[in-house]
This record gives C-alpha cells, sequence and structure tokens, in this order.
C-alpha cells in the first residue's frame, strides 16, 4: 500500500494533463501513486498515459468509462476503487503540483480532518505559453511569479508563500464553502464511510460540496491546506450545464439533512 493516492481527473485536454503529470514526476516525496480518472475522452488521453507508464517515472493507472456527458462523480469513484493509498488527494488535471505538493500533503493529513487546498489561477495568455512550450512552471522561483503578477497573468501571489499557521489550519472546522476537489485530500476510510461522490449529480456543479457536507455530517472536518499545498489552475473557460441548477437544489436539501452515505455513489464500483 502507497502512502498517497492522488485521483487526478481529466476530460480531454491531453495537452493540460502532460503539464500536470509532468509536475507530478517531479516531487521530491516518492510515497504516492497517480490514477487518473478519465472521464471519456478519446484515444489522445489514453496514449499520453502510457507514454507516461513507459517511461516509470510514476506508479499511473487509467480509470475510463464510456462518453456519457459530464460524470465527474462516478469516474472519480471508479478511480478511488483501482487505488490502493491509505489517504486520497483529489486533484484536476488542469492543476500543477509544485515539487513539495506531496511531501507537505503527507504532513498536513490527520485523523478525523480533510484537508482543503488551495489554488493560483493563470491567465489564458500564461496557460498557452506554457501548453505551447511545455513551461515547468512548478519549478518557478518567486521573481518570476512576482513579474507574472505584475502582467496580469495570475490572480494571486500570497499562496506561493510557505506558513506553517499551527492552531489556525482549524480555525473553520465546519466550513463546506470553498472547498474544491482540485485539491482536496481525505482518508480513504472516510470516503468509503461516506460512499464516496454521490453519482446522481451529473453535469457541471456541486458534487464536490456534497462530499464534503456529508463528511462534516459523519464528524470529519475542516482543516486548511492554504500556505503549504497550493496549486497552479490552468485557464479554461467557465463551466455551466444543463444541471447545474437542479444540482444546486440537490445540494441545499443536503445541506438540510444529517445524512452521510451517498445512496449511489461508491458502491456502485465494487
Amino acid at each position: 500500500m502507497t502512502a498517497i493516492s492522488i485521483i487526478l481527473s481529466t476530460y480531454n485536454r491531453p495537452d493540460a494533463l502532460e503539464r500536470v503529470l509532468s509536475s507530478l514526476e517531479g516531487q521530491r516525496c516518492r510515497d504516492f501513486e497517480v490514477v487518473v480518472a478519465d472521464d471519456g475522452s478519446t484515444e489522445a488521453t489514453r496514449a499520453l498515459v502510457e507514454t507516461f507508464q513507459q517511461r516509470n517515472t510514476l506508479v499511473l493507472k487509467h480509470a475510463w468509462h464510456e462518453d456519457k456527458g459530464f460524470r465527474a462523480a462516478a469516474i472519480r469513484n471508479k478511480a478511488v476503487v483501482a487505488s490502493s493509498g491509505e489517504y486520497l488527494v483529489f486533484l484536476d488535471g488542469d492543476c500543477m503540483a509544485f515539487p513539495d505538493f506531496v511531501e507537505r500533503s503527507l504532513q498536513l493529513r490527520e485523523a478525523g480532518y480533510f484537508v482543503a487546498g488551495n489554488r493560483v489561477l493563470l491567465d489564458e495568455s500564461i496557460t498557452q505559453q506554457t501548453l505551447n512550450h511545455k513551461l515547468p512552471l512548478h519549478r518557478w522561483g518567486f521573481m518570476k511569479w512576482l513579474a507574472a503578477r505584475l502582467r496580469g497573468q495570475v490572480n494571486r501571489l500570497l499562496p506561493f508563500v510557505r506558513l506553517p499557521l499551527g492552531f489556525l489550519r482549524k480555525w473553520t472546522p465546519r466550513k463546506w464553502q470553498g472547498v474544491k476537489t482540485c485539491n482536496l485530500g481525505v482518508w480513504k476510510r472516510d470516503f468509503v464511510e461516506v460512499n464516496g461522490f454521490d453519482e446522481t449529480y451529473q453535469g457541471w456543479g456541486y458534487e464536490d460540496s456534497d462530499l464534503v457536507i456529508r463528511l462534516l455530517n459523519l464528524g470529519v472536518v475542516r482543516k486548511e491546506g492554504r500556505f503549504a499545498v497550493p496549486v497552479l489552475h490552468l485557464w479554461h473557460p467557465l463551466n455551466e450545464s444543463a444541471e447545474t441548477t437542479e444540482n444546486w437544489k440537490r445540494l441545499e436539501k443536503v445541506l438540510r439533512s444529517s445524512t452521510t452515505r451517498a445512496e449511489h455513489g461508491l458502491n456502485n464500483h465494487l
């Protein structure tokens, strides 16, 4: 069993996935595996994953299902079933990780807590440069990021700072707002206890909030990953779908309840 399984969501964006996998190749701590949670991408993504598998720089698995629309909840559950780690870190396939990401994720994990990481948003121009020229943004120093901020290519600089924070990491234990599965750490046993993601959420929106609220109902509370495990979020157009409004109505019901387990979740893949 490995310490951490990184569940990496993707859909038909192999150029961004290549940059993310390259950043994971550069991790200082090697006690992790990557499971690509592929929501029905074409052969280009499969070929990219196979290229990285042949390089033997990562322990890398590929979970895939047929493209039937946005089904991130289902493919993440399937990827978790394929994983071997005792601790899960959910990332998106357009979020590059700094070399200390896994190391600090191991330091932050604690029984009874999930870790809410944060992100730096990159604009369209620096994203295109990164994809076109395979820029190793995860290895950039602070002065390069300062220059990028002055050009308006990133939205903030504070996440690049590393601070211990101590008890402040537990300052808002029951806050679910702002927690996103583009950067979320959770013990696998807790994820299994709540039956994973609720697969009735289809189309874009709120399946991550639903998971977090059910974890809180279980008694697993929030720990901040700020100033420790930021990621670099490559630009993409805003996502919304016809199901977004319906997903919000579903989430409102969960907020008013004490439910912990998804009715249609991880059990669908066991």
